[in-house]
């Protein structure tokens, strides 16, 4: 990697359990906004200011599950504040993994990446996250699909579902001879976050069928019981861990200019403003970096 910038972009998140460990010395924390319920709006415009004053660039990331008073209030301070500085990054995946996502995020922020291919990183890196759970019931289950028959299934005692939301949702009924659900074909680490459900089955059959390096328990994220519809769950999310790995992932693909707020990006979508990339003419393309890894986490 080339020289890094002397400082990070900031990386925020909306509530502490979205901030994971650091996976080495060098990783930044990671900034926690205050609820609206617990901060007054003239005191998030002020924190939000300062971190703009030391970083330059703030990036959001929340879940999409996050309550409404609070993704107002994230828009509500971007507007007073009047900055084109602040993206507002919005996870589709559960909170386990959306906490790996903003570790991610954390650890580019070091890198010689500007703050546009930063935040537009976090589509790409989605991508790589096998996010899921262990479900003792998925009655209440309506972010992945589910059958009318697992369903009926998710009200019999004693029933445990593997369940993936990510990159491509799966379910599994589990029970002998039952298969996992397909796994990333790269060399991955697990974050795992026990809830109510009494079972360690993602340590003994899904690591090893997923050639799983290592595994780090967190603590549950207080949004995941209800993204499940469930306390009775095990959460778990496969993640690349190695930064070099990550640089050379979002340094395969090609970087625009976006045509709004010519912020740099990746992808087809700016991270700042939102603006999709216009569409290239037919007899040209953009060299895809998206789908480059192998097995070993090796990226050609």
């Amino acid at each position: 990697m080339d020289g890094e910038p002397d400082v990070p972009t900031a990386i925020a998140v909306t509530s502490a359990d979205l901030v994971l460990p650091p996976t080495d010395q060098q990783t930044p924390n990671a900034a926690v906004l205050p609820a609206p319920g617990s901060q007054p709006l003239a005191s998030a415009v002020a924190d939000l200011q300062l971190l703009l004053d030391r970083y330059g660039h703030v990036i959001v990331v929340c879940p999409s599950s996050v309550p409404t008073p609070t993704e107002q209030r994230l828009h509500a301070v971007r507007s007073l504040l009047e900055s084109d500085r602040i993206a507002l990054v919005k996870s589709e995946l559960p909170p386990l993994g959306t906490a790996v996502l903003a570790r991610q995020l954390r650890q580019l922020s070091i890198c010689d990446f500007s703050p546009g291919v930063v935040a537009s990183a976090a589509r790409l890196l989605a991508h790589y996250i096998y996010a899921g759970a262990v479900l003792g019931s998925v009655a209440k289950l309506d972010r992945v699909p589910v059958s009318l028959k697992s369903h009926l299934k998710g009200w019999m005692p004693g029933a445990q579902f593997a369940v993936l939301a990510g990159p491509v949702p799966q379910l599994v009924k589990l029970g002998p001879g039952a298969e996992p659900p397909a796994g990333p074909e790269f060399a991955t680490q697990l974050v795992l976050a026990r809830g109510q459900l009494q079972t360690d089955w993602p340590i003994s059959a899904l690591a090893p069928r997923w050639q799983v390096q290592g595994v780090q328990e967190a603590p549950l994220p207080a949004d995941s019981p209800g993204w499940w519809g469930t306390g009775r769950l095990v959460e778990f999310a496969a993640h690349l861990p190695d930064l070099a790995v990550l640089h050379q992932l979002v340094s395969s693909v090609r970087r625009e200019t976006c045509h709004w707020c010519r912020m740099e990006l990746i992808g087809d979508r700016c991270g700042f403003c939102s603006a999709p990339l216009p569409t290239p003419p037919a007899d040209t393309g953009t060299r895809a970096g998206g789908r480059a890894l192998t097995s070993g986490g090796r990226v050609p």
